[in-house]
């Protein structure tokens, strides 16, 4: 199963997205409203929605490949590790910090 990271605002934008893109279809299907009034509303909340959608999939996909990278980096990392160890500060050398000195 592919994970997806998306930040709050993100998430909330793809949820409103699908909700107007359903609500303009189910006007456009329903026969509610009088059906000038339902046209109008239907075709903009479709319209809306379909516009939408592109930002909505952009914020997905880069989510999907922000989750890609946050699990590389935990396989790197080894995944039981309590501690991680960075590959870029092997072998570094570590200056003296107070408490250090022996007795």
């Amino acid at each position: 199963m592919k994970e997806v990271s998306l930040a709050l605002p993100a998430f909330g934008f793809v949820v409103a997205t699908r909700a107007a893109l359903g609500l303009g279809v189910g006007l456009l299907l329903a026969d509610r409203l009088p059906e000038r009034q339902r046209q109008l509303t239907g075709a903009a909340l479709l319209g809306v929605g379909a516009i939408a959608t592109i930002p909505a999939a952009i914020a997905v996909v880069r989510g999907i490949r922000r989750s890609a990278r946050h699990a590389a980096l935990r396989l790197e990392k080894g995944a039981s590790a309590a501690i991680g160890r960075d590959a870029r500060l092997i072998g570094a050398t570590r200056f003296p910090r107070k408490g250090d000195e022996a007795f």
